[in-house]
């Protein structure tokens, strides 16, 4: 009896530990299934953000601030942003009207062969995450977009993953004490 007690115990220890693996970059930068319009809409504070590009990144890093706002529209795939960024503290301000395509989306009137865009999915629950490829996808912009101004260290780390994945430079962090511009 203690000789299969003691057997127990050692196969109990040589069992793994669970622990959660992590993820592969396949999961990690896969495009969303299907993207509902509605899940869109709102005002979303730029968090974080890597471009492929030094010279491009570089540029970025020195917004003060950026955001997106979706607004509603009629109809299931077709949908109009309004970026804004705050640079210096000056606000400039440049509208959209997109297409959605499952969970890419096209800008209304450009080629499409030069700038295309789709969702990623990302494990946080008020964010959204855009991977944009531009010129071809000579240039690729990866956006993290949130309702909060600053994330869980978590939340930071899975888009540094991603980012990674994608063979980029580290991401910016914006600094979230900055102000963002006001709607327009």
């Amino acid at each position: 009896m203690m000789i299969s007690a003691v057997c127990a115990v050692a196969l109990l220890c040589l069992l793994p530990v669970s622990h959660s693996a992590p993820l592969t970059c396949e999961e990690l930068v896969r495009p969303l299934v299907r993207l509902d319009p509605r899940h869109l809409e709102g005002k979303r504070a730029l968090v974080a953000g890597s471009l492929s590009q030094p010279p491009f990144l570089e540029r970025f890093k020195q917004r003060d601030s950026a955001s997106v706002n979706f607004a509603n529209s009629t109809s299931d795939t077709s949908i109009s942003y309004t970026r804004s960024i705050r640079l210096h503290d000056n606000c400039t301000y440049s509208s959209y009207n997109i297409t959605l395509e499952g969970s890419s989306f096209t800008f209304d009137g450009t080629d499409k062969s030069n700038l295309s865009a789709a969702f990623i999915h990302t494990s946080c629950h008020d964010c959204m995450l855009m991977r944009m490829n531009v010129e071809s996808g000579k240039r690729v912009h990866f956006y993290l977009f949130s309702r909060r101004r600053q994330l869980e260290q978590e939340e930071l780390e899975e888009f540094r993953a991603q980012v990674k994945c994608l063979n980029m430079p580290p991401p910016a962090v914006m600094d979230p004490t900055k102000e963002l511009c006001q709607d327009e």
